[in-house]
């Protein structure tokens, strides 16, 4: 998720309560359930430009006032018909055809596309028990690292495994490889003020030493 997106929401405020539904189902209407079934086959069948990845980076690219308003699967959507036509599957006048009126996609990527991934690492620079601090940056593409906790200081609690790095792989034709992370913040130096602890998985890159700068 880009880090200044309005989808970014983790931490804000004054977006009013969150509503439980007693025994709320999977899917409130039909339409939600047939978003789903589409996605996910253009999905397995290899059709969505950048994988679930780009798939994600479609909703980040949403005009912020339309994702706002807009509920759950009108996201998915979106980001399906983003993704099959800027990997050319279908084109836009197709779409609009099929339809019978203009149908609105996500904006085009900001961020350029990179001609060499970076270097792969497979070893940890972090163990469990060392305190890090993620970085504070503000790319212009995907990233996986959530806006609350940038700058903040944790501490790792979980080695998960070496992984595509999903900022790289949304802008490149090929990934790099890096240990993933399960951080541990205190709520404290989140929100500053007491509360339960909250547990982030990250990438390596996404990481630095807690006495080195938060703006490195």
């Amino acid at each position: 998720m880009p880090v200044d997106g309005v989808h970014d929401l983790g931490g804000m405020q004054g977006f009013g309560p969150v509503e439980i539904e007693t025994d709320e189902p999977v899917f409130h209407a039909d339409w939600e359930r047939r978003a789903y079934r589409l996605t996910i086959s253009s999905l397995l069948a290899g059709h969505l430009s950048g994988g679930f990845g780009g798939f994600r980076h479609a909703i980040e690219r949403m005009d912020p006032a339309w994702y706002l308003a807009s509920p759950y699967y009108e996201h998915w959507l979106t980001a399906t018909a983003t993704s099959l036509i800027e990997g050319g599957v279908i084109t836009q006048e197709e779409l609009d055809d099929r339809l019978g009126a203009p149908y609105p996609v996500a904006r085009s990527a900001r961020a350029p596309r990179l001609d060499d991934p970076g270097p792969s690492v497979e070893v940890p620079r972090y163990g469990v028990g060392e305190a890090v601090r993620v970085r504070e940056w503000h790319p212009l593409g995907h990233t996986r690292a959530p806006r609350y906790v940038q700058g903040k200081p944790g501490i790792v609690v979980r080695l998960d495994g070496v992984f595509s790095v999903p900022d790289v792989e949304q802008h490149c034709d090929r990934q790099r490889i890096q240990p993933t992370y399960s951080v541990r913040f205190e709520a404290i130096d989140l929100w500053g003020s007491p509360g339960d602890p909250v547990h982030v998985d990250l990438w390596e890159s996404y990481l630095e030493p807690k006495d080195a700068s938060a703006h490195g």
